[in-house]
């Protein structure tokens, strides 16, 4: 089984904290629908032997296309791929693209998965992160989003500048009264060469604070577990039967292809990315040759990265299967690394499953990190 990730490179405005491929001209949008449909055309040969199970269009905003270049997108996979009978397709959406029209449609798609981009629900949250819709606008898209759609997701973030616990605790609150099967949520991060990394050196909005934002996890993990949402991976809250199944094959290491301009792929082996450029991207599609880049990961790469995504999980690390997979000396290591980590309660071994603790959740890319292998290849 495998997945299928479209990026939509298109946003009707630049997000202060977004360092994501976008632009926002839609000038080239005809040439870029065209151009990714011949990547799917250039590529089906990867796939051959392999089941579609998912299929996530991301970006950028997705939102930004019409019904009829979703589902022209959708035919071309399925006329080029093996897709299963049901297949998860997600659709990740901005509020101020829903209309109550524009839901319809998407409900009456092939759409069955809708992934909103509410981020908060307070107006001056959405105004210093430069948000394209308001309060407003997060609460009837949800609202109007249930009428058709049972498979709903939302993204909320935490961390925010001047976001006090008492408002994220609100936002936690509206989210919840939602009663939605699967709620996403991420700590806002300053990356480089962001609008919001500029307006913090230059004191205009101030630093994120780390203390804060471990608060506000904790407190975000306490009101969802108790409303019976599973914490299936550190970002992600799921109701039984909702977890995500593309974002889950990622975690699990499964195959997936990405097509458009800066999406990633893997194939078990080796990774690739496309160029992030959408009118190189463009040019080179047309010329019949795939604009990426590829690296063959080393079984120290292919442990590390199995380390990583696993420990963010409730699957955890499998350390009969490191064994298996890596060796005795991969085994050794992990185990030797983990007993710190054991000892502070972050890690707990469960019959030979590595988890990371409740405390440990939000340390767990940094422990993660420190159970890396850096000298054995």
């Amino acid at each position: 089984m495998a997945g299928i990730y479209i990026h939509i490179p298109f946003c009707k405005q630049a997000c202060y904290y977004c360092d994501f491929h976008f632009s926002t001209s839609l000038s080239k949008k005809g040439p870029m629908l065209l151009a990714l449909e011949q990547e799917l055309l250039l590529r089906k040969e990867e796939f051959k032997n392999e089941k579609i199970e998912t299929i996530y269009f991301g970006g950028g905003t997705p939102s930004v296309l019409e019904i009829s270049e979703i589902e022209q997108l959708l035919a071309s996979i399925k006329n080029n791929y093996k897709v299963i009978a049901s297949p998860e397709i997600t659709l990740e959406a901005n509020p101020d693209d829903l209309s109550s029209l524009k839901i319809k449609a998407l409900g009456d798609s092939s759409i069955n998965r809708l992934s909103i981009g509410i981020q908060s629900f307070f107006d001056q949250d959405l105004k210093l992160m430069n948000r394209a819709h308001d309060a407003h606008e997060a609460h009837t898209s949800i609202t109007e989003a249930k009428k058709y759609f049972n498979n709903i997701t939302i993204d909320l973030i935490y961390g925010i500048p001047g976001m006090t616990n008492a408002r994220w605790e609100d936002n936690i609150a509206k989210a919840l009264a939602y009663e939605l099967p699967h709620i996403s949520s991420y700590a806002l991060t300053v990356e480089p060469k962001t609008a919001l990394k500029s307006f913090i050196e230059k004191g205009v909005i101030p630093d994120v604070n780390d203390d804060i934002t471990q608060q506000q996890f904790e407190l975000l993990l306490d009101q969802l577990e108790a409303k019976g949402y599973i914490n299936y991976e550190i970002s992600n809250f799921g109701k039984k039967g909702y977890f995500s199944n593309n974002n889950t094959a990622y975690w699990q290491g499964k195959k997936y292809m990405g097509i458009g301009p800066s999406a990633h792929s893997y194939d078990g082996v080796r990774r690739a990315w496309n160029i992030n450029n959408n009118s190189k991207y463009i040019r080179s599609i047309q010329q019949n040759i795939l604009p990426y880049e590829e690296e063959k990961l080393t079984k120290k790469d292919r442990y590390n990265e199995y380390i990583m995504t696993s420990l963010r999980t409730i699957w955890g690390i499998s350390v009969d299967r490191v064994r298996t997979e890596f060796g005795n000396s991969y085994s050794d290591y992990l185990l030797q690394r983990s007993d710190k980590y054991i000892t502070e309660d972050l890690l707990a071994m469960k019959g030979n499953t590595i988890l990371v603790t409740k405390k440990g959740k939000f340390l767990c890319d940094g422990i993660a990190s420190d159970l890396f292998m850096i000298k054995l290849n």
